[in-house]
């Protein structure tokens, strides 16, 4: 079948009563214009409204985007900054209603960036600009950002994306560990709550898809463990060279 056909059925089943996800008109004209088979492997079912799996990362489900597009409250000019960019798919549509050139993506994994870089080549979204970046800490040389979406969940937003912001900016992430709600920050600190949803939590360094390190567990016993190492005084802190000392008296 057609994929403009199929974008078209997409959306329509957003904005359907059954579903009722999708209000924003700007928001939906351009989930109708980007192609989103350019970011999947499966044409087949790029339009179906069900997550994917693509290179250790989970693509969100149109639903999921259209809510985290919502929210972020988009206007034509916004400077943009997506973290978690994965295969590329929010930060086209992103960039179709800001332009290309206006939106930055980062992600921790770099397959995923490689990948990312060339979907978007592919799909019209050459100007985006994609790298590979502790999304923790953001993307300060391009800062400040109009709008920062974290398409990951956290406790709360990382401090260093908040001092992005710029005046009358606004942070856009999944907050909560199990039970998730998505909820947008303002920079200055005001909060408002949208829609339930599920995703998986921000990642740091060795914890990314195709690193030799994803173990929680490991990462946190080497932090421990140097924490310890840090603290002691005295003879547990100094090594002693015992045959040299021994050797000059």
């Amino acid at each position: 079948m057609d994929p403009a056909v199929l974008r078209e059925d997409m959306v329509d089943g957003l904005e359907s009563a059954a579903k009722d996800v999708l209000h924003d008109e700007t928001v939906a004209v351009a989930m109708r214009d980007v192609p989103r088979h350019e970011f999947l492997p499966d044409e087949q079912t790029a339009y179906a409204d069900r997550v994917h799996d693509v290179l250790g990362t989970r693509v969100l489900a149109p639903s999921t985007a259209a809510r985290f597009l919502q929210a972020l409250d988009l206007e034509d000019g916004d400077d943009v900054l997506i973290v978690g960019a994965g295969v590329g798919y929010t930060a086209a549509v992103a960039a179709e209603i800001v332009g290309d050139t206006n939106v930055h993506a980062i992600d921790i994994s770099r397959p995923l960036v490689i990948d990312a870089r060339q979907n978007l080549e592919r799909a019209g979204y050459g100007g985006v600009l994609v790298d590979r970046r502790d999304g923790a800490r953001g993307l300060p040389e391009y800062a400040p950002f109009d709008r920062i979406l974290l398409e990951a969940a956290a406790v709360d937003p990382p401090e260093a994306l908040l001092e992005q912001l710029a005046d009358g900016g606004r942070l856009v992430y999944p907050r909560g560990t199990q039970r998730q709600r998505l909820e947008a920050v303002s920079a200055n600190r005001e909060r408002r709550t949208f829609a339930a949803v599920s995703v998986k939590p921000l990642l740091v360094d060795g914890e990314q898809s195709g690193a030799v390190e994803r173990n929680r567990t490991a990462r946190e016993d080497r932090e421990h463990a140097i924490r310890r190492s840090e603290s002691r005084r005295g003879w547990e802190q100094e090594w002693i060279e015992w045959e040299d000392t021994v050797g000059s008296n």
